[in-house]
């Protein structure tokens, strides 16, 4: 309660206007005169028995005047009672609760990529608005792009080779396979029968023919092909002489002009071809006069000796084992055979089967990486950061992430849409519904009112020094052109109508004790406490919802030399 003080007037002052009237009597004049000692002493009067009378009635008539003054001062007159109070009025009123706030983006998130890696390009600047799922920007993708093609490639194998064992087997496969089967067949009969005598009839041929070879290494050249091949030397000798003969002129024709080029490189040409034949038939010469070498005559040996196992084996009849062998063939010849004709197995298409699957889950992994590496809006909004530029190496971050850790690892924020955030006292929240109508007063328009309304209050609570407060978000319904995020406003929520609600001004509120009241005249117009119960603020005035009447007064003031403590003080004594 505010409390003006006033002060009080000097109570001596009256006293002294009383005896200034009284020593304007003769008597009290006279004795005054008396008293002055500068003075010659008057002439010496007789004084009577009135004069004595009359001074102590105007001494008693200044004493209770005195008195009458000094009680009258102290009690507080019709008028100033006026002036001191007011009274408790009813009215019509709108429930106001004031709170700040600040202008926030409904949804806001910092985009970053699914995986670690490098921006290739970036496709929008701040302040650019997006739509949901409209590419950001583009990560670097040459490894996963090559991924997905080798994992494309292995799903084409897969499903030829399933459609390959549905198909079965190809009529060119099974004619394959039969011809297979006769073959292994026949030379099974065949060696079951033993050898043929035109069989043992060529081996023998060609043991004769090794046996002789060995016989023409062992005895060496003959003197007949010696000499042929010492004619052959004398005649490449020859050869070689003429051609060179030639060249020689020929280079002369050539520096003299008479020939071309061309004609030079022909001779040339002969007479190189001629000393090569000349080579060749000095070594022929030199091997037959030297005779067979060892390698040769071994060589032939080994040949006569393979050619005589041979006819021994056809002469001997087939071994069992070698009977063995070929059922083992005719048997696996027919195996094939019978599979083809069958066709494939449920076991071998569930593989197959199985392998497309693997390979289609493959495909779709590295389709899902490379998709992933455009970076896409998850809402329509506006970018309202950019923190990472062409070339930069990001990281997967959380979409809370503060904007100074985003900077680091995001590529943009992205915002949509914005509200109020404003935070209430708890004891105001109860005044609070959602749909409430909400004033809006930016710091940037102080001028301007926006409106609103409540569309979320928080279930718990939140302590800022000390003080519980709940979180409020209003919707904004007009004022969206001007108002930005960030911009710190006052929030006026618009309560409840209260009609023909008893008010007084919150000055006159008092607390006793914890208990909240007011003080109101008694019967002498002294102020005395009387509690009351509140309601809402609303402004400078209260709700009062009992306690008082509506026309009764309250003190707004104190009257002069009077103190709240002792006033209250008096009350509880009482």
């Amino acid at each position: 309660m505010q409390v003006k003080s006033r002060s009080p007037e000097n109570p001596d002052r009256h006293s002294e206007e009383l005896a200034a009237k009284a020593e304007e009597t003769p008597e009290v004049r006279e004795n005054l005169e008396r008293k002055r000692p500068n003075e010659p002493p008057p002439k010496k009067k007789g004084v009577g028995k009135k004069a004595i009378a009359a001074i102590a009635i105007v001494a008693v008539l200044g004493i209770g005047t005195f008195g009458y003054f000094r009680v009258q001062n102290r009690r507080p007159k019709a008028e100033a009672i006026a002036e001191l109070t007011v009274p408790v009025e009813l009215q019509d009123l709108t429930v106001r609760i004031e709170a700040s706030g600040k202008v926030q983006p409904i949804q806001s998130v910092n985009i970053s990529p699914k995986t670690s890696g490098r921006l290739a390009e970036l496709y929008v600047e701040q302040g650019d608005r997006v739509e949901a799922g409209e590419a950001i920007a583009r990560m670097e993708s040459q490894e996963i792009e090559a991924q997905l093609r080798q994992a494309e490639a292995r799903l084409a194998d897969a499903i030829a080779q399933l459609a390959e064992r549905r198909a079965g087997a190809r009529p060119e496969q099974i004619a394959q396979a039969r011809s297979r089967l006769e073959q292994q067949q026949a030379a099974l009969e065949e060696v079951r029968r033993g050898a043929r005598p035109e069989t043992i009839s060529r081996a023998e041929a060609r043991v004769a023919q090794a046996e002789a070879n060995l016989a023409e290494v062992l005895a060496g050249p003959r003197p007949e092909e010696i000499a042929q091949a010492r004619a052959r030397v004398d005649s490449a000798r020859v050869q070689a002489r003429l051609a060179q003969q030639r060249k020689q002129r020929n280079q002369y024709l050539a520096e003299e002009g008479a020939i071309s080029q061309d004609d030079l490189d022909a001779a040339v040409t002969e007479w190189e071809r001629a000393q090569a034949s000349l080579r060749e038939a000095e070594q022929n010469l030199e091997l037959l006069e030297t005779g067979s070498r060892s390698e040769d005559i071994a060589q032939a040996r080994a040949a006569v000796a393979e050619a005589r196992a041979d006819l021994r084996e056809l002469e001997n009849g087939s071994r069992s084992e070698d009977i063995q062998q070929a059922e083992a063939r005719v048997r696996e010849a027919r195996q094939a055979l019978d599979e083809l004709l069958a066709g494939t197995r449920d076991e071998q298409i569930a593989a197959a089967e199985a392998r497309v699957s693997e390979a289609q889950a493959q495909v779709q992994f590295y389709e899902v990486q490379a998709n992933d590496s455009l970076v896409r809006a998850p809402f329509a909004g506006q970018i309202t950061q950019k923190y990472a530029t062409e070339g930069a190496f990001v990281t997967p971050t959380t979409s809370a992430s503060a904007t100074s850790s985003a900077t680091s690892t995001s590529i943009v924020a992205l915002a949509r849409g914005l509200e109020v955030l404003a935070k209430v006292p708890e004891a105001d929240i109860s005044q609070i519904k959602p749909g409430q109508q909400v004033e809006i007063v930016a710091d940037a328009y102080p001028d301007l009112t926006f409106y609103g309304q409540v569309k979320l209050i928080a279930p718990e609570a939140i302590e800022e020094r000390d003080v519980t407060l709940f979180e409020i978000r209003a919707a904004i319904e007009t004022g969206t052109d001007k108002l930005q995020s960030g911009m710190n406003v006052d929030v006026t929520f618009l309560g409840e109508e209260l009609s023909d609600a008893l008010v007084v001004p919150t000055v006159a509120i008092v607390t006793q004790k914890g208990e909240t009241g007011v003080l109101v005249p008694d019967e002498k117009n002294e102020p005395v406490f009387q509690p009351v119960t509140i309601g809402p603020t609303i402004g400078d005035r209260i709700q009062i919802l009992d306690g008082i009447q509506a026309g009764d007064r309250v003190f707004t003031e104190l009257p002069e030399g009077q103190k709240l403590d002792e006033i209250l003080k008096q009350g509880m004594e009482n």
